[in-house]
């Protein structure tokens, strides 16, 4: 058996355009906190806001869950946003990030969403940014949508998870190319 992505004709060229996947770890509340901030906006207006946000304060739980609602909201946040960050401040300082890496992929998912402003979405982007996990398939990612889109003509939920399954055990991994393949849009 080969590898699933070099088997397909459009991951094989999209590996060969991009190279390889360069995915270094990232800290658990900081991909938390800057998916949170990600959520239903453009990448370009969520690293402005977390700019914002690391200019007014330290970017740790300590210092988030201490700030007041309108200095979060006075970098960008919208008050549910607002509200999300905090709860996911006393959640790290309760030690909730702690042992993640120690769950099975459906485990990191419960603990997180557990979390009041943390959904699928976020607990995908975390177990790919942060714990580096290989077989993660984003299917609610708009990205990932209008790549498969684009370059599978794939469009309805169940054809873009049988899709997913094309690339096991590799799916973060084809993930990250459909991503890659935005970068020229």
């Amino acid at each position: 058996m080969g590898n699933p992505l070099l088997d397909d004709a459009i991951m094989s060229g999209l590996v060969l355009a991009h190279g390889p996947m360069d995915l270094a770890p990232l800290p658990a509340f900081e991909t938390l906190l800057r998916s949170i901030v990600s959520q239903q906006i453009s990448t370009r207006a969520a690293e402005t806001i977390v700019g914002r946000l690391g200019e007014r304060m330290e970017l740790v739980p300590a210092a988030i869950a201490r700030a007041h609602q309108r200095r979060l909201q006075a970098a960008g946040l919208s008050r549910a946003k607002a509200r999300y960050v905090r709860e996911l401040a006393r959640f790290a300082l309760d030690g909730g990030l702690e042992g993640l890496d120690a769950l099975d992929d459906q485990g990191v998912v419960e603990r997180l969403t557990s979390v009041c402003g943390i959904g699928v979405w976020t607990a995908e982007m975390f177990l790919i940014f942060a714990l580096n996990r290989p077989d993660v398939w984003p299917i609610g990612d708009g990205g990932i949508q209008r790549a498969a889109r684009t370059l599978y003509r794939v469009r309805a939920p169940r054809a873009l998870m049988r899709l997913g399954e094309r690339f096991q055990p590799w799916r973060t991994h084809a993930a990250w190319y459909l991503w890659r393949s935005l970068e020229a849009q």
